[in-house]
């Protein structure tokens, strides 16, 4: 059985250190604000599934190239 709760060398677990999950939070965040928007748009919630469809197919792969600009700039 693996304890999720292991922290390995230098402290903190993987997740918190991981990028690629860094990466996933700041995606879900966007998809969240997203989904919001839009709910306000229709007066009603549209659901996180229909959010991220939507988000993915429109917004995606701009919301990348930004990040990854944003990143070789600093």
């Amino acid at each position: 059985m693996i304890d999720r709760g292991e922290t390995g060398e230098g402290g903190g677990d993987l997740a918190s250190r991981s990028s690629l999950y860094a990466e996933f939070l700041a995606e879900r965040e966007e998809i969240l604000r997203h989904k919001w928007i839009e709910s306000e748009k229709a007066g009603h919630d549209i659901g996180f599934e229909r959010a991220l469809i939507d988000w993915t197919r429109n917004h995606r792969a701009r919301w990348r190239q930004e990040r990854r600009e944003r990143r070789r700039a600093s």
